[in-house]
């Protein structure tokens, strides 16, 4: 794991969006496309807003949410939606979205459509993940029914996950297939979020999911 300190978030934002597209660029040197996977909240807009900049051959990038609530796709709480309006824009609206939605009722029963979808976009060329206070990241809650299964080794490429804490259900890439990235990177903003890391690389991934992702890791912290 590498840790970068940044001076403030407005300095985090234009590290992490220039590292990315680095990445990025590396990527498409040795192969015909590749694929950003990205968090929704509030920490990553601001980084969206410089990435969407950045001189990339964006035709062949495909963008796709590392989880994503189960709501309409217009819904102010929907991943999709932050990402469609803060990253895929300007030079980045040539790239594909990949969406983690379906119209079933259930997200359980979208699971293997959902799959099948993003196959050819594995493994992730470059991620992007944020975490909280609570030690989650993507959708994988500690504590959560079906955590078990979305840490294993065999785990599906995408499980349904119901969070007792929020208030819809989500749909998750597996901690398998979030570990599995060539590029990996974790953007945490505030002293509260710093702890949690550091407690979090004492526990078991059970109690820290965000411990499961940790190898090689890449960590993007301002104040």
């Amino acid at each position: 794991m590498k840790i970068i300190d940044y001076a403030d978030r407005d300095m985090a934002a234009v590290g992490i969006a220039d590292m990315l597209a680095g990445a990025l660029k590396s990527c498409l040197l040795t192969h015909d496309k590749a694929s950003l996977a990205v968090p929704g909240g509030t920490t990553p807009g601001p980084i969206f807003d410089v990435l969407c900049a950045a001189d990339l051959p964006w035709d062949r990038l495909h963008v796709l949410p590392t989880d994503e609530r189960w709501v309409a796709p217009d819904d102010p709480r929907a991943n999709g939606r932050l990402i469609r309006e803060r990253l895929l824009t300007g030079r980045a609206a040539a790239a594909r979205y990949v969406s983690l939605q379906s119209d079933t009722a259930r997200p359980e029963d979208a699971v293997a459509e959902i799959a099948a979808r993003i196959a050819p976009d594995l493994p992730i060329s470059v991620l992007l993940l944020g975490m909280g206070a609570d030690m989650h990241t993507a959708s994988l809650f500690p504590g959560c029914a079906g955590l078990d299964a979305a840490l294993a080794a065999d785990a599906p490429t995408v499980v349904a996950m119901r969070p007792d804490a929020a208030p819809e259900p989500r749909i998750s890439l597996s901690a398998r297939v979030l570990d599995d990235a060539m590029s990996k990177h974790l953007v945490i903003f505030g002293a509260d979020k710093r702890a949690a890391l550091d407690r979090a690389m004492t526990l078991p991934p059970e109690e820290a999911p965000i411990r499961a992702v940790m190898d090689d890791m890449t960590v993007h912290w301002a104040e």
